[in-house]
């Protein structure tokens, strides 16, 4: 998963004062889609104990896929995993939960904190089934390219070391000609 990130903060403990539910903030979609394609969805969970509730269930999750997102971070909870996963959205998040609480939005376009990464709107972020980091802008161009050196020398040493000609002797001089 790769794309900017459009930041929020959520919490899900607390019941509102008045009604029973909080309303979808509208706004918030709107501060979305000022933020390039791809996006990713980043709230930070600011209860106490984060995940206590889900933002981000099947409706939700389909809102963000019509509004440009391709992935969901959180250090919070989402749930309704299998039709979320059908729509091919990314979540990571730091729990599963069955309800999503009392989830609302506030503090729109701010800069988080979530897992320790600090995560500025627009920022460029990277996922994979490992986590997820921000990318510095100044870089970005030379990954692609980095990437592939990278995936040639691991490809070569792995191939040699499940050959037939392995010793020590010989993976130094491969890890020595690789540089």
């Amino acid at each position: 998963m790769v794309g900017y990130a459009a930041t929020a903060r959520l919490r899900s403990g607390d019941p509102p004062i008045e009604g029973g539910s909080y309303h979808d903030r509208t706004d918030w979609w709107k501060d979305i889609l000022r933020i390039p394609q791809p996006r990713i969805a980043v709230l930070e969970d600011m209860d106490k104990r984060p995940g206590l509730g889900a933002f981000i269930g099947d409706v939700h999750a389909a809102i963000l896929k019509a509004l440009g997102c391709v992935g969901y971070v959180t250090n919070g909870a989402v749930r309704e995993l299998p039709s979320v996963r059908k729509m091919g959205l990314h979540v990571f998040a730091g729990d599963v939960v069955v309800s999503h609480g009392y989830a609302h939005i506030f503090d729109l376009g701010a800069t988080l904190n979530v897992g320790g990464m600090l995560v500025h709107p627009g920022d460029l972020l990277h996922g994979d089934r490992h986590g997820v980091l921000t990318v510095p802008a100044e870089i970005a161009d030379k990954l692609p390219a980095a990437a592939v050196r990278l995936r040639r020398v691991e490809d070569r040493i792995i191939t040699f070391c499940n050959s037939g000609d392995f010793s020590l002797e010989k993976l130094r001089e491969e890890i020595k000609e690789l540089g």
